[in-house]
């Protein structure tokens, strides 16, 4: 057997000085994997590979999602989960056993007691042991039974919301499923919808919201005050909107979820976010920018001062986007300052400020406290008035690097939306270095995708690019999977649209030229737009041509 160090020294994929400085944090031990997996240095598989490699268990490439479903059936699905292990196959008296850590005595007695036979276990990585969960155990059976057994209990649950506290309530364990559920799913959202006969439960997967429940409505007040409970929010308080957190725990990792609650003729309505730290990890990298639109956004976010725009509709990752520039670029040297509505990612180092309009913190009354802080890099959540405009411009002006969001569709009408908020178009022009347009598509699922059959006069028609000399592009379709809960498509991909201002376009801005004469200025200047820099991604197999034409429109 080896140490954690040696083997990761060994397999070449973290720098020897950013190894050195891990291991002197947290010592040569198990630790020291998952503090690299948490900052994004080493996959989940490499992990597993480490630790099976010195704990001498075996190590098993759980991706193909091939299991003995009469083998998973010997262990309870909640206990399962409960142990973070999964039966894989039984070969006499002997159950190979998948476990994210195969020197668990405890989970390996209790399996070992429950099926009556010797555990062999076998080190997986922790994400793909999720992946099988989604795939084996989906909860939507249990979740039927536990509906039925809360509606049972309707009149109680009513009368005693309190009594929700109880773990081993039914309607817990619902609400527990529910969560539980949408992040194996990779859900951004749930939504709990009280209708005139039924309860729905939506999950938004990949930006498109899929039913996963409909149950009897009579369920719905105990939920709704077990949700409220976990929240701390006013379970009393039903004909106002209220917000709150909630933070559960996954596999040893919390994550938070955000909490809004919304009243309706049918009752009260509850959207929850999922802020996954997956994006909190994310690199420039992840972001899949083209190399000339890498270039361009890098260039103007390493600036010591000006404004740096990203605009796009809801859902469409600005923050994240944002979330991963200032990530990269802050350093002991800078002083970072937020001003958000609200703070979704607490990020280490950085000094994080949540508006509260109730007490008066305002983005324009925090902006003008900050700018007393001696920042050296601001990010404003979302400009949306003028005084809020104004004061950002002038910070940028004024030696500081301003990074913010906006509501447009594409990167011109982020200009001109500034001036129609009552910013000078000169101020504008000489404070604004660059404009991000972008959307999400969905990314095809590798395990499934098959050639499409496109005729060439379409991609003609369609300005699809043209291939390199001597290079075929190969367009893939959908088609669907168990990994990819047969729609086709696994996570998202940005498509980007980069507008940097030069003088020819300051000057135009300041001769009030139209939206419209800034984009056809700005493409002429070589401006990849939203669509086709979709095509590239097509092109590269990344996803659709529908997907494009879908986030595009």
């Amino acid at each position: 057997m080896t140490s954690f160090a040696e083997f990761l020294r060994t397999s070449g994929t973290v720098a020897e000085e950013e190894l050195a400085a891990a291991v002197e944090r947290t010592g040569d031990s198990p630790q020291l994997g998952r503090f690299l997996v948490d900052r994004g240095l080493i996959s989940e598989q490499l992990h597993a590979r480490a630790l099976a490699a010195t704990t001498g268990y075996p190590f098993h490439d759980l991706s193909d999602l091939r299991a003995d479903p009469d083998a998973i059936a010997l262990v309870p699905r909640s206990l399962s989960r409960r142990l973070n292990v999964l039966p894989l196959f039984v070969e006499g008296d002997r159950l190979q056993l998948a476990m994210l850590d195969p020197t668990d005595i405890v989970a390996i007695d209790d399996v070992s007691s429950v099926t009556d036979r010797v555990v062999s276990p076998l080190v997986v990585a922790a994400d793909a042991l999720q992946n099988a969960f989604s795939h084996y155990l989906r909860s939507d059976t249990e979740l039927s039974n536990l509906s039925a057994q809360i509606g049972e209990n309707a009149a109680e649950t009513a009368a005693l919301p309190e009594a929700t506290t109880d773990e081993d309530a039914p309607v817990v364990r619902f609400v527990n499923l529910l969560i539980m559920q949408a992040i194996n799913d990779r859900a951004s959202d749930i939504h709990i919808e009280p209708g005139e006969r039924y309860l729905k439960v939506r999950y938004r997967i990949d930006g498109v919201l899929h039913e996963m429940q409909r149950v009897d409505r009579n369920i719905q007040d105990g939920i709704i005050s077990r949700l409220k409970i976990m929240a701390s929010l006013d379970i009393a308080e039903r004909r106002v909107p209220q917000d709150g957190r909630i933070s559960v725990d996954r596999m040893g990792t919390k994550v938070d979820l955000r909490i809004a609650t919304l009243p309706t003729v049918w009752g009260e309505k509850i959207v929850m976010r999922i802020l996954s730290d997956a994006s909190a990890r994310m690199q420039m990298r992840d972001l899949n920018f083209s190399e000339a639109n890498s270039a361009a956004f890098t260039e103007s976010i390493t600036r010591t001062n000006g404004m740096v725009l990203v605009t796009g509709p809801t859902g469409s990752g600005k923050s994240t986007t944002l979330y991963t520039a200032l990530r990269s670029i802050s350093t002991n040297a800078v002083n970072v300052i937020t001003v958000e509505d609200p703070v979704e990612y607490r990020m280490p180092g950085i000094n994080q400020v949540q508006v509260n309009p109730r007490a008066g913190l305002t983005f324009e009354t925090a902006l003008r406290s900050i700018l007393r802080s001696d920042p050296d890099i601001l990010l404003v959540g979302e400009i949306r008035d003028k005084q809020t405009a104004m004061l950002s411009v002038e910070a940028a002006l004024t030696g500081h690097l301003v990074m913010s969001t906006l509501h447009t569709n594409d990167a011109p009408s982020a200009l001109t939306r500034l001036i129609e908020m009552g910013c000078e178009p000169y101020l504008v022009s000489s404070a604004l270095t660059a404009v991000v347009a972008q959307r999400l598509a969905r990314r095809l699922c590798t395990q499934c995708r098959r050639p499409a059959d496109v005729s060439a006069s379409f991609l003609e028609s369609i300005a699809f690019p043209e291939p390199a000399p001597g290079t075929s592009h190969t367009i893939y379709e959908a088609v669907g999977c168990a990994a990819c809960a047969n729609t086709g498509y696994r996570g998202r991909v940005g498509v980007h649209e980069v507008m940097t201002l030069s003088e020819e376009i300051e000057q135009l801005l300041v001769n009030e030229a139209s939206s419209a004469e800034l984009r056809d200025f700005a493409i002429d200047q070589g401006m990849r737009s939203l669509r086709d820099d979709g095509w590239l991604k097509v092109a590269a197999g990344l996803t659709t041509l529908d997907e494009v034409y879908r986030v595009t429109a």
